[in-house]
């Protein structure tokens, strides 16, 4: 048994080193070590060695298998470092490599994330909706009446279904209060469609930032202060901002917010950035016929609403001239960014 194993031993070994390919050494590896291998029916064998020479025995299987699996380990090595010199064989080490061109994220993807961290740490939950929206959830719940610009196909992209693309992300609003009930502290990020003519401050597709809280006993104040504190944490902390009196169908009283934009170059001049209010009370009577209860009672609950254009926001944080430079693609521009 000695003898027989390390001639099995000594051809295993012989095979290894007479291998020059991978299949070869895998060969080797079955003939020697595999299920039907020479040392694994020695191994197999060991029930009718005497009891006296098992020790020995055993000590001389195990012996023999780690050197064969060394001596493979050795030789695989050494075929990959063959194989690996031959795969760069004929390369110029000394050629300068080619330039990796970074990429980086859109400007109005880098205002979203930072607008959404802010208003997320005043504690506003992410809320989202469908694009592609009915009139109720679009204008009637939000007490847009049939005569409103807004509803006529001049102003708004409607389908042969009778649904439209949304014109403004309230309408997520709408299906938060359906389904949630107060107090309810929520933004919805996403894309917008009007037929605005495009020019320097206006696209047909653009991004916009609602956002609502419902609660008892909220106030014109706390909207106040929430844009403030926001617009400021956003843009610095002397920022200029004004509320100016507005009048929008969903809320009651109304306002447009302007912030001073401070281009190089150019005199500052104010630019809208944002609408907003005080829920009014139509809305939530909308909801509560909708949802079949009460619990947006206006006589019991109250809320301000804010919506705002992210393009908007990246001119003032950027000092962007003009609105188009922000869907052209033009790598000169977004580089920048990078």
């Amino acid at each position: 048994m000695k003898d027989e194993i390390l001639r099995v031993q000594n051809e295993a070994l012989a095979m290894i080193h007479a291998a020059n390919d991978e299949r070869s050494l895998d060969e080797a590896r079955v003939v020697s070590l595999g299920k039907k291998g020479s040392l694994t029916a020695l191994s197999m064998a060991m029930k009718d060695v005497p009891k006296e020479q098992k020790v020995e025995i055993g000590q001389l299987l195990n012996g023999a298998r780690a050197a064969i699996t060394a001596s493979l380990e050795e030789k695989q090595l050494a075929l990959q470092n063959i194989t690996d010199r031959a795969s760069v064989a004929g390369i110029d080490a000394t050629l300068p490599a080619r330039a990796l061109h970074t990429g980086g994220l859109h400007p109005l993807t880098l205002l979203r994330e930072r607008a959404v961290g802010i208003l997320r740490r005043m504690g506003f939950a992410l809320a989202d909706g469908p694009e592609i929206e009915d009139e109720f959830h679009c204008f009637d719940a939000l007490n847009t009446p049939a005569d409103h610009p807004a509803r006529n196909v001049k102003d708004t992209f409607y389908f042969d279904s009778g649904k439209l693309l949304r014109t403004h992300t309230s309408s997520v609003q709408v299906r938060m209060m359906e389904k949630t009930i107060p107090p309810l502290r929520i933004i919805a990020p996403g894309t917008a469609y009007r037929r605005d003519e495009i020019d320097s401050t206006h696209l047909s597709a653009f991004h916009q930032l609602e956002g609502l809280y419902v609660d008892r006993d909220v106030s014109l104040p706390d909207l106040k202060g929430t844009l403030e504190a926001f617009l400021r944490e956003l843009f610095g902390a002397q920022t200029a901002v004004r509320f100016r009196p507005h009048f929008f169908p969903f809320t009651e009283p109304s306002f447009e917010i302007d912030v001073k934009l401070e281009v190089k170059g150019q005199a500052p001049r104010w630019i809208e950035v944002a609408g907003c209010g005080m829920v009014d009370p139509a809305v939530f009577e909308a909801v509560c016929q909708s949802r079949g209860d009460r619990k947006y009672d206006p006589e019991q609950v109250t809320g301000f609403a804010f919506g705002m254009g992210l393009e908007r926001l990246a001119m003032i944080q950027w000092g962007i001239r003009d609105i188009r430079l922000l869907i052209e693609n033009d790598v000169r521009f977004l580089r920048q960014f990078a």
